[in-house]
């Protein structure tokens, strides 16, 4: 028998520890309730500016606030519901979400409250799996849906794992040296509007595309970690697929812009801290005119190792601003060279 559900509030955020943040300025989800036995109604608040995850020149919501949202609810979840105690490591396996309508998530003059229909369930095996599908709700109209899948697991059954991968008892230290690292892409051509918030680095003389990991970075890295985040590589390959999108357009579209509104992240392995991660195009399929999709496959690598690979749909949303950055690049013909059409 269902459950009646009561009202959702907006009024402030669960606690931090709830969805693994240390700044309570990061925590969206604000509220949830059972409403059967393993469906969930979670409410959340995204701001109508942010940092890091703010509109674009649509107006229009990041796309990065709903996959951030998704890992928040599947946290809030496991630990106020599903008696997952404080504690308990969660691995990614994978991240998907699909937005149907992006204009229902356009800022207005208030924060966008969002609600998510979500069923857990758990998946067998050791270690144990969990998975939550969600469907994504403005006023009450289904614009959206997403799927994660993680490993659960306590702190002494991760410490073995991860020391597995470590050879030794001590983790793995960030490497990167962010002031001598290489020349960053400037904000405007990876949709970001400040230069401390690009992690797309270009490697010549190769030509790969490195991540930059600024362990500094108040958002991406908000708290200590033994390894890089998922939402550092999802950060990652939505600065990678803007810039392949809105400079390979230009050569047709010049006055188009796009936004992400779809992607699948599959993770094989943890992405360590102590080596360089490449990130590739490895299948780029444009539209023909402005009311077709773009498609890419992107892929993180550190060394031979496989991390993640990422399937992104883009979408027509409207015309571009006009000024420095847009227009036609001529480096762009490298990006793509040998790539499957």
């Amino acid at each position: 028998m269902a459950l009646a559900a009561p009202v959702l509030t907006f009024l402030r955020p669960v606690p931090r520890e709830l969805v693994h943040r240390s700044s309570i300025a990061e925590v969206f989800v604000t509220d949830g309730c059972r409403t059967s036995g393993s469906r969930f109604s979670v409410a959340a608040q995204w701001p109508r500016d942010h940092a890091l995850y703010h509109p674009d020149e649509q107006g229009l919501s990041d796309p990065m606030l709903f996959a951030e949202t998704i890992r928040q609810a599947m946290l809030y979840i496991a630990h106020e519901y599903c008696e997952v105690p404080l504690g308990h490591r969660f691995v990614g396996r994978d991240l998907s979400f699909d937005i149907t309508d992006p204009a229902a998530l356009r800022v207005t003059g208030v924060p966008v409250p969002v609600v998510m229909e979500a069923e857990w369930t758990w998946e067998e095996g050791r270690p144990r799996g969990a998975r939550l599908d969600v469907r994504l709700l403005v006023a009450g109209t289904p614009c959206g849906t997403g799927t994660i899948r993680v490993f659960v697991m306590d702190d002494r059954r991760y410490g073995l794992l991860r020391r597995m991968a470590w050879g030794g008892d001590a983790p793995p230290v960030l490497a990167v040296d962010v002031a001598a690292a290489a020349p960053l892409v400037p904000p405007r051509r990876v949709g970001r509007l400040r230069w401390k918030d690009c992690v797309l680095e270009r490697c010549w003389p190769d030509g790969d595309w490195r991540l930059r990991l600024d362990h500094d970075h108040a958002v991406l890295f908000d708290h200590p970690t033994d390894h890089v985040p998922l939402m550092v590589l999802m950060e990652g390959f939505r600065q990678l697929g803007h810039l392949c999108v809105h400079e390979q357009v230009g050569e047709t579209l010049d006055d188009q812009a796009y936004a992400l509104v779809a992607t699948q992240v599959e993770c094989a392995a943890f992405a360590e801290l102590d080596a360089p991660i490449r990130l590739l195009v490895e299948q780029s399929v444009p539209g023909a005119t402005a009311a077709d999709v773009f498609r890419l496959r992107v892929a993180a690598l550190q060394g031979d190792t496989l991390l993640a690979r990422a399937d992104m749909t883009w979408a027509g949303v409207g015309p571009r601003e006009t000024g420095e950055g847009t227009g036609r690049r001529p480096e762009f013909a490298s990006l793509t060279g040998g790539l499957a059409p």
